[in-house]
């Protein structure tokens, strides 16, 4: 984005931030002011902020501020070693990393209704620009986040860099990729579901799961994300840009649908459950307080705007899907979406003056089939089990310009053309469909397995898979959108380096990705 120098920051930079400057703060040009100091009684005595910062869901004039207090944040009872009773949290955005110039500043009281956790939509911030950010309760200052605002609507834009990742399993592997990701030059990341298993031990590489059974009351999913936001590699991620969240499915079960859990039947017993989990998840992330779920509801799909330049449609593929079915895939009245949430998609992207439209999901979009020969065989959590509600959203995305799919789930990076008949390799090519491996989730991965050969002679338009953990970081220009997949080589144990495994480029006005180098 032009016009604003872009100041490197470092995981380094982020995790000792907070207490270098907060000491500055207190001694130097930028002072709390006289009610810095909470009375005793509502201070907890210990470091209430091991969960770290996180700033989410800019637009040109606010961004939400995200902390969490917990001295004690793997308590069996979700509280977090917090009283019960309210307490008082001031905080502060800044222009600088010092904080000499204070843009807005506040109180917000927290309770245990809300585990403790505050949600801050600090407005009145400046558009395209960045900002510094950070909160106090008594005498703790939490680490400084780093964050900034989008564009002014119809503003020119030269440049918007962002990734996408998903999956972070904790007992799968080590958060090696989080810790380079917060090392690049980005506007935003978009993390698009499995922030957390609820799932026991399997799989654990010297990083148990607490507790080790999954998890399905509100405390036992409190426990569970603050275990996951406890990592300091995935805190200086979540300092050092927004970030953009959406849910799939192991933040409350896996493969739910709806009201069902998987191969299940709706009952009073999941319907709690599904509260729990969203209520928990709301609490541990940079959400508008407007998100606020009720009950079992949390409305998650909505949109961000980047200037003229692109706009990012965040979808919810869990909560108003049919049961997965593999008999009905082909039935019209079949819905991934919900009927409101497919009217609103259809009516953005219409309404979109974007240069470059973007469907920021959860499960693979274009066609996949995995039987060699005549035989067909699909995945009934992806969109291939909604075929024809995929089919016209696809050809919704063929008049809409430079449409690009991103998406999480299957702890693989592929590159897809998305076709205007999947069946018939001749045919247009209408979008493209960039999917992000996992970081963490499935081990330290392959180059490719077995399976992969069948796949890529049963769907042509399939350009690319490669098996390895990471994410894929994206550079959008008005001429082109380079999509540069990173990956390490391990997550069994720490200290992996990571390397660009492919990279491919997308022409403005020409759908479909062309690989480079």
């Amino acid at each position: 984005m032009p016009g604003t120098p872009r100041t490197p920051i470092t995981r380094r930079r982020i995790l000792t931030g907070g207490a270098a400057l907060g000491t500055a703060a207190l001694v130097g040009a930028a002072p709390w002011g006289a009610t810095a100091t909470a009375a005793p009684r509502t201070t907890p005595v210990a470091d209430p902020f091991t969960l770290g910062v996180a700033s989410g869901d800019p637009d040109h004039n606010s961004v939400v501020l995200w902390t969490r207090l917990a001295p004690d944040p793997l308590a069996q009872d979700g509280r977090g070693g917090m009283p019960d009773r309210a307490v008082d949290v001031q905080w502060q955005i800044a222009e600088d990393a010092r904080f000499t110039r204070v843009t807005a500043s506040g109180t917000a009281t927290t309770g245990p209704r809300d585990a403790h956790a505050v949600h801050i939509e600090a407005r009145g911030l400046r558009p395209g620009a960045h900002y510094h950010y950070r909160f106090r309760v008594g005498t703790h200052i939490s680490p400084v986040g780093r964050t900034r605002t989008t564009p002014a609507p119809g503003a020119r834009v030269d440049r918007f860099a962002f990734a996408f990742a998903s999956c972070q399993s904790f007992t799968h592997g080590h958060y090696t990729a989080q810790r380079h990701l917060a090392d690049e030059d980005l506007d935003l990341v978009a993390f698009l579901g499995d922030y957390i298993y609820e799932t026991g031990d399997a799989g654990a590489v010297g990083r148990p799961h607490v507790p080790a059974r999954e998890v399905r009351t509100l405390a036992e999913y409190r426990v569970r994300h603050a275990q996951y936001k406890a990592d300091t590699d995935l805190q200086a991620a979540h300092a050092a840009f927004p970030w953009a969240v959406v849910f799939d499915d192991h933040e409350l079960e896996n493969n739910w649908a709806d009201d069902h859990p998987y191969r299940g039947e709706p009952s009073e017993e999941f319907t709690q459950r599904r509260a729990d989990a969203l209520k928990a998840y709301y609490e541990h992330m940079p959400l508008r307080p407007a998100q606020r779920p009720q009950g079992p509801d949390l409305h998650l799909y909505r949109r961000l705007s980047f200037g003229r330049l692109a706009r990012l449609h965040l979808l919810d593929t869990r909560q108003y899907r049919d049961v997965q079915s593999r008999p009905d895939r082909e039935d019209p009245d079949r819905t991934l979406l919900g009927a409101d949430q497919k009217r609103w998609l259809l009516e953005e992207l219409s309404s979109s003056r974007a240069q470059w439209n973007v469907l920021a999901q959860q499960v693979f979009f274009s066609q996949r089939d995995f039987t060699a020969g005549d035989a067909e065989g699909f995945s009934d959590d992806a969109w291939d089990n909604y075929k024809v509600e995929r089919d016209q959203v696809r050809d919704h995305l063929a008049d809409v310009r430079n449409p690009v799919v991103i998406t999480g789930d299957v702890h693989a990076n592929y590159v897809v053309d998305v076709k205007a008949d999947f069946d018939d390799p001749a045919s247009a090519t209408v979008a493209t469909e960039l999917v992000g491996t996992s970081f963490t989730s499935g081990g330290d991965g392959t180059d490719h397995n077995p399976g992969d050969a069948v796949q890529l002679a049963e769907n042509p338009h399939i350009k690319f898979i490669n098996r390895k953990r990471g994410y894929v970081r994206n550079t959008v220009t008005p001429t082109e959108w380079t999509a540069d997949y990173r990956i390490v080589d391990r997550v069994s144990t720490p200290g992996a380096p990571i390397t660009d495994r492919a990279r491919f480029t997308i022409a403005d006005g020409v759908p479909g990705a062309v690989p480079q180098g």
